[in-house]
Order: C-alpha cells, then structure tokens, then sequence
C-alpha cells in the first residue's frame, strides 16, 4: 500500500541514510567543543528555538516507533532531551556547549544494533521532513551524525558466568 511515509522511507531516507554510512568514515568526527564560526547550519536549523522542536518530536516519534521504543526504556528523557539539543546546536556551529559524556562511553554496553541506530536516522528525517527543513540541510545534519554510528553501535556483551 503506498503512503507518503512509505515512500519518503524508500525512495529518501533510506538511501539517503545509506550513503550517509557508507562516507562516514571519509568524515572527521567533529569534536565536541565549539570551534567553527561559520553558523549557517545551526541558522538553517532554525537556532535553539528550531533545534530544541527538531529534538523533540524526535523523541516523541521514537518512542512510538515500535523498533526502538523499548531502547529507551530506562532512559532519563530530559536529560538526553538536553544532551541531543546541546549535540546538535554544537554540530551545527551554534553558540553552545555539549556537557554530555563521551558517545563511545556512553553507548558501549547498551547493545545498540545497526537496525535501531538507523530507525533513529530514519525518524530524525522524518522529523525533519515534517517541519519542512529543506533536504540540503537535513543532509548537512545527517552527515555530522553520521560518524557517530562507529561510537553508538556495539554489540551486547554477555553477562559474565556466575
């Protein structure tokens, strides 16, 4: 059955998606201080007021999304709410500062797998689309994401034997 949503998933985002992971590793990661002054993305993003809307249908989507809700089960979600928000404003070159930990010791022990990694990309581009943010910029965004998925994604380890 076709529907918007179907198609914006095939036909942009997942490809999009794709392409993103497959250059990530051309991409330096971005360092977590702000050291850039040229904030075109962050204004493009509409500033805090455009990031913090951005973030927060974002989560609120994912926690209806039936392949990652339960990710987020013992999350505190003001928290990362806040994290995400000071992540992308510094991403984007805006005026702020990420107080969170580092994303490796962060995500090492959650169990986090490609799948749910991409369903959050998926549903931030579907957040995106659904405020109306042109694709160029979605695209910019992604690409300074994208490189993370190598400090996210790690396999469950098992508990040690008793």
């Amino acid at each position: 059955m076709y529907t918007h949503k179907n198609h914006v998933i095939t036909h942009i985002v997942k490809p999009v998606i794709s392409g993103l992971i497959a250059v990530s590793f051309l991409l330096p990661l971005t360092g977590m201080a702000q050291t850039h002054t040229n904030d075109a993305l962050y204004q493009a993003l509409g500033k805090e007021a455009g990031i913090s809307r951005i973030v927060d249908d974002l989560l609120t989507l994912s926690l209806k999304d039936d392949r990652i809700k339960d990710t987020f089960k013992d999350t505190d979600m003001r928290r990362l709410a806040l994290l995400l928000k000071e992540q992308f404003c510094v991403l984007s070159h805006g005026p702020c500062t990420y107080t969170g930990d580092e994303m490796k010791i962060v995500h090492e022990n959650l169990g986090i797998r490609s799948a749910q990694f991409n369903a959050l990309a998926e549903d931030l581009q579907i957040v995106m689309e659904n405020l109306h943010i042109p694709s160029h910029i979605q695209n910019q965004l992604i690409a300074k994401l994208a490189p993370m998925k190598k400090d996210i994604v790690f396999p469950k380890k098992a508990d040690p034997a008793p």
